[in-house]
């Protein structure tokens, strides 16, 4: 459980209190929602996990894999994008209100179509009304086969390696075999951002590109003292950075 509960989005894990840009924004697993469900009506969660089945156009069913006996969640997509759901096991990450299913409510309120039939088992059982929608891979994945995942928004966990400079830092990746550590450069200064340490546990949001020192110059005004820049440039020149917008 304790594993379960760090990954989250927009948590800055090395402090209790959440962001102020999400204020009101608990951070659960697919079974507290499952099992506590009055618990969290009428809240936004984040929970993590991969996608269990595809119900119609827009939703689709999320559980813990790990808790066996774990009841699916229904999810519906309110986020105004497409649904596109990996599927070579990669988890999500969504981001949404807890509600107990009423079809009638979530046609009405968010101008979708649903198929009646599809959903008889799911009406006034546990559903996240999802507001955002984000693979989410692990470190290893994105180093290991970084075009699958190229420009894409990303929701990544992982404990701290190393620190390189004030806005640059490494995740671990221990778990897959050939895996390499990520690096990230954050967009935001840090000040206006959690404290990160080395060995902390932490959930980046943001998109994957190639390392090239003068494009990153260039579009997010990235400097580096000259050491570290050559050091960053020997070792990860046009390997996969990841560029984050939240901590």
């Amino acid at each position: 459980m304790a594993l379960t509960l760090i990954t989250v989005l927009l948590s800055g894990c090395e402090t209790p209190e959440p962001q102020a840009s999400a204020p009101n924004q608990t951070n659960v697993s697919t079974e507290e929602v499952a099992e506590n469900t009055n618990r969290y009506i009428g809240q936004t969660v984040t929970v993590r996990s991969e996608p269990i089945e595809t119900i119609g156009t827009n939703t689709f069913t999320i559980a813990d894999q790990q808790f066996f006996g774990s009841e699916p969640i229904l999810v519906v997509n309110a986020s105004g994008q497409p649904l596109v759901l990996p599927t070579d096991g990669t988890d999500i990450q969504v981001t949404g209100e807890v509600r107990n299913f009423v079809l009638a409510d979530v046609e009405r309120e968010f101008d979708l179509d649903l198929d009646t039939d599809l959903y008889v088992d799911y009406e006034n059982q546990p559903a996240l009304i999802a507001r955002s929608i984000t693979t989410a891979p692990k470190p290893g994945e994105l180093t290991s086969n970084p075009q699958q995942y190229y420009g894409k928004p990303l929701a990544v966990t992982g404990e701290v390696e190393e620190i390189e400079g004030a806005n640059t830092f490494t995740l671990d990746e221990e778990q897959l075999f050939g895996g390499e550590d990520l690096l990230v450069l954050r967009t935001r200064p840090a000040v206006d951002q959690p404290v990160i340490r080395e060995g902390g546990k932490v959930a980046v949001t943001g998109v994957l590109r190639p390392f090239v020192v003068a494009e990153l110059e260039r579009e997010y005004g990235f400097s580096w003292e000259a050491g570290i820049q050559r050091q960053l440039e020997a070792e990860y020149n046009n390997r996969p950075v990841l560029i984050a917008e939240n901590v």
